[in-house]
C-alpha cells in the first residue's frame, strides 16, 4: 500500500490522529536521507557531521511530514477547502496534498517577498493564490479572521497534527543511526514549529524505551528574523518578542512564530541553545554545503553558519555527532544562489562591513558562469589557467 511506502505513515501506530490511517493522503514523503559533511567537519574540526536532507521530500521542503497528517484530517472530516499563509514552502505543500486529496486550497503570500520558484509550485498545483500587501505575520491575522467565518480548515503550523507529521524525521534519524541518537541535532528557526515536533518526536521515543536519551536540540534563526534568540537574550523565554522580519533566507522571514512557546520547552528540556547569524554568514554555509554536493535553500544554511558560531563557543565538542536539519531544496531560491556565485547578492554596504578574510572566504566559494567566445585556443588557454589556480 501507499502508506507503507510513506516516511510518515509507515509509523502509523504512533500517529493516532485517523480512524483509518490506510487511507492517508500520501505523496510518499519522508524517507528523506541522511548525509554526511566530511569537508565541513574537518573544517570544523568534528569527528562526525550529517545533513539530514528534508529537502528531498516529493514538494521540496519538509512542510510535505507535516501536511499529510494534517490534509489527511481534514479530509476525513469531511472539509473542502483548505487555507494556509505561507512565506512559500507551506504553501506548496498544502497545495499539492489537496490536489492530491481532491480538495480546494487558498494560499495567503505577503507581496514580493517569496522565493517565486516556492509559489510556482502552489499555482502549478491549483491552489488559489492571494498576495497580500503586507508581511507574513499580517497573512497569518487575515487569515486565522476568515477561517471563523467560513468552514475553511487551517493548515498552518498551529494545527497540531502538522506537528505529529514532523515528529516522524526523529524516527527516520534514529533508525538511519541503528537506534543511536546524535548529541546534538540543530534546526533552522522560522516559525518554530520543526524543532518543537522534533523534540516531541525524540521524547516519545525515549519513552517508549527505543532509545536511551534525547538529544540536545538548538535553534538558529538570521539576524533580522531573530524573535525567539531576542525572547531567551531578553527575558529567558517567558514572553515573545516580536520583530519586523527581514531576511533574504525567505523560508524564516517570521517575525511573530506561532510556535515560539513549546520551541522554548524543546530547547530548556533538551539543553540546547539559540544563536543567530549574519546575511553574510548564511551566504557561505550555504555555499560550503553545496561544495559538498548536496545543495539547500539559504534558510536550511543557518545551521552549518550557527554551528560553526556554537563550536567556537565551546558549547559543541570534537567528538559529538551533530545533525544538520536542513529543511529546504536548493531548486526553492535558485536566483539566491545565482546572485550569490555572481557577487551580486550583497549590497555595497554589506560588503564594506566584511574583512578582508571574509571577502576572501567567500570569493573562494564562488563559481560564477564564464563567458567566452567559442574559439578553442581562448578555451584552451582559459582553462588551463583555471587549472593552475585551482589545483586538485
Amino acid at each position: 500500500m501507499a502508506v507503507d511506502q510513506s516516511g510518515v505513515w509507515r509509523f502509523r501506530d504512533l500517529l493516532p490522529i485517523l480512524d483509518d490511517p490506510n487511507r492517508a493522503v500520501t505523496l510518499r514523503e519522508g524517507n528523506t536521507p541522511l548525509y554526511d559533511l566530511p569537508r565541513n567537519a574537518r573544517a570544523l574540526g568534528l569527528d562526525f557531521l550529517l545533513a539530514k536532507h528534508q529537502g528531498m521530500n516529493p514538494t521540496g521542503s519538509f512542510k510535505d511530514t507535516g501536511m499529510t497528517a494534517a490534509l489527511s484530517v481534514a479530509r476525513e472530516r469531511g472539509f473542502e477547502w483548505v487555507a494556509c499563509a505561507s512565506t512559500g514552502n507551506t504553501s506548496a505543500a498544502m497545495a499539492a496534498f489537496a490536489a492530491r486529496a481532491g480538495l480546494r486550497s487558498i494560499v495567503f503570500i505577503p507581496e514580493g517577498k517569496i522565493a517565486w520558484g516556492k509559489l510556482s509550485q502552489s499555482m502549478d498545483y491549483g491552489a488559489l493564490t492571494v498576495q497580500l500587501r503586507t508581511d507574513f505575520d499580517g497573512c497569518v491575522r487575515i487569515l486565522t479572521d476568515l477561517v471563523k467565518r467560513f468552514p475553511i480548515y487551517l493548515l498552518n503550523s498551529v494545527n497540531p497534527y502538522r506537528l505529529e507529521g514532523q515528529k516522524t524525521p526523529a524516527f527516520e534519524m534514529a533508525e538511519q543511526m541503528d537506534w543511536q541518537v546524535p548529541e546534538h541535532i540543530i534546526v533552522p528557526g522560522g516559525n518554530l514549529a520543526n524543532s518543537a515536533a522534533l523534540g516531541k518526536g525524540f521524547a516519545e521515543m525515549h519513552h517508549l524505551g527505543l532509545i536511551n536519551r534525547v538529544p540536545t536540540i538548538s535553534v538558529i534563526q538570521a539576524e533580522g528574523a531573530n524573535p525567539l534568540w531576542r525572547t531567551m537574550q531578553e527575558n529567558d523565554g517567558r514572553e515573545l518578542v516580536s520583530v519586523t522580519a527581514e531576511t533574504r533566507a525567505s523560508a524564516i522571514r517570521i517575525g511573530s512564530p506561532a510556535s515560539w512557546q513549546k520551541s522554548v520547552k524543546v530547547i530548556r528540556s533538551t539543553g540546547g541553545w539559540v544563536e543567530q547569524v549574519s546575511e553574510q554568514e548564511i551566504a557561505l554555509a550555504k555555499a560550503q554545503i553545496g561544495a559538498e554536493g548536496i545543495g539547500c535553500e539559504p534558510a536550511s544554511a543557518v545551521t552549518l553558519a550557527g554551528l560553526r558560531k556554537l563550536v567556537a563557543q565551546g558549547k559543541i565538542h570534537a567528538e559529538q555527532r551533530v545533525v544538520l536539519i536542513l529543511t529546504g531544496h536548493t531548486l526553492k531560491d535558485s536566483d539566491y544562489t545565482i546572485n550569490y556565485h555572481r557577487d551580486e547578492l550583497f549590497t555595497e554596504a554589506e560588503r564594506s562591513a566584511m574583512s578582508s578574510a571574509e571577502k576572501a572566504e567567500q570569493e573562494s566559494f564562488r563559481k560564477p558562469p564564464i563567458v567566452l567566445d567559442p574559439d578553442p585556443g581562448t578555451v584552451l588557454r582559459t582553462l588551463e589557467a583555471h587549472m593552475e589556480l585551482h589545483p586538485a
